[in-house]
């Protein structure tokens, strides 16, 4: 194992030409990152799952109940074997012709077996209350984390000059303040290596595990090899947003519409300015252009760039589905962020008996079609899951 590390780690590939390891060791004089120091993410990642679900119960939850926040999950489907037997062993969207296999089984028209399937998948959604139990703890979390860094960085003459974040590199000694910044952030991303799997199930959950094995990663090896002042500034660029993100969620399960279409316009413009401006303009030019110029070309630093070039790519794709949300705001008059789920938790059906097929052609005979003049808006045919 020693000797693994040891090639992992060699100094050759890590560090500037003519530095080694020794010469990052602490001392009395000067206080250097360490890679053991990570170790202390682990204990602390476990510490922020518990006292995340402490303040879901005991302060999400009574503010939720507060505000009037929908408490009941979605309505259930009545019970049917052969439906739910197909549901759970082939298919949770049937096509046409299964769809015409079951109602010419069962004897119920197409309608009515398409919203059976429709209410048993919302049953699978999590309730509002919890979502809003959620999205609370991340913004106070998002707003404690990006206040800290704001302030912490507001002192650093290197934020508004980014070339000073390479003067004496490596030889800058780590301050307390940013010590207990990286290692939070690191420990709060661990949390949600393993809590997103338990966590509600979002459309981009592929791509924000990415982002969060990108992010260990780049936190990881920043602080190994003292990238710490870019690091900062990056991880503070990254913060300034989420807590935007999960207000305007919060006011969308409150069902503050005129708020959460300003919050969801907020987080909209703050994405872009942050992650398609300033991003680039600061921490990619400095770590692709200053950082060479500086100190000379290393090998490990190809491996920096290509990380934060792969979360530019993932900025622009989130652009482009903020963009997206937004066009459809402008269109129905309600923000959604395909991203992260701002939507109402369920798109639910009035409980109606199934038709069978003669009482479905009696009805269109009669000229009733079962639909109301809201085209389908406030019976679920505008569905959330569908979009």
């Amino acid at each position: 194992m020693a000797g693994i590390l040891a090639w992992f780690w060699n100094e050759r590939f890590w560090l500037p030409h003519n530095v080694t390891w020794a010469d990052l060791k602490s001392t009395e004089e000067a206080t250097f990152p360490q890679v053991e120091d990570l170790y202390l993410a682990f204990p602390l990642a476990f510490c922020i799952f518990m006292i995340r679900m402490v303040f879901e119960r005991f302060i999400a939850k009574p503010c939720a109940l507060g505000l009037k926040v929908q408490a009941s999950g979605p309505r259930k489907a009545q019970p049917n074997a052969i439906l739910e037997k197909v549901f759970t062993a082939i298919t949770k969207h049937p096509d046409e012709k299964r769809l015409e296999g079951l109602s010419k089984q069962l004897d119920w028209d197409v309608r009515s077996i398409q919203r059976w399937f429709r209410q048993r998948r919302n049953q699978e959604k999590p309730s509002t209350l919890r979502r809003f139990c959620e999205s609370l703890w991340r913004f106070t979390f998002y707003l404690y984390i990006f206040t800290y860094g704001a302030r912490l960085l507001k002192k650093s003459p290197w934020v508004w000059n980014t070339r000073l974040c390479w003067t004496g590199y490596p030889y800058q000694p780590l301050m307390p303040e940013i010590h207990y910044y990286y290692i939070l952030q690191l420990s709060y991303y661990w949390s949600l290596m393993f809590s997103q799997f338990i966590d509600i199930k979002r459309k981009d959950f592929s791509i924000m595990f990415t982002h969060h094995i990108i992010a260990v990663i780049l936190i990881t090896l920043s602080y190994t090899v003292n990238f710490i002042r870019v690091g900062a500034l990056t991880l503070c660029l990254h913060d300034v947003v989420d807590s935007v993100l999960e207000a305007a969620k919060m006011a969308n399960y409150c069902k503050c519409q005129k708020l959460c279409d300003f919050l969801f316009l907020s987080f909209a413009v703050i994405f872009m300015i942050t992650r398609l401006g300033l991003y680039p303009l600061w921490v990619l030019n400095t770590a692709i252009f200053e950082l060479p110029e500086a100190v000379g070309g290393f090998p490990s630093l190809t491996i920096f760039i290509i990380l934060l070039l792969v979360l530019q790519v993932l900025h622009c794709f989130w652009s482009y589905l903020i963009v997206k949300a937004a066009y459809k705001a402008i269109l129905k008059g309600k923000a959604k962020d395909d991203r992260s789920d701002i939507e109402s938790s369920s798109d639910e059906e009035p409980t109606t008996a199934p038709h069978s097929k003669t009482s479905h052609s009696s009805a269109t005979t009669n000229g009733t079609s079962g639909t109301n003049g809201t085209n389908g808006y406030l019976t679920g045919g505008n569905s959330a899951e569908e979009h």
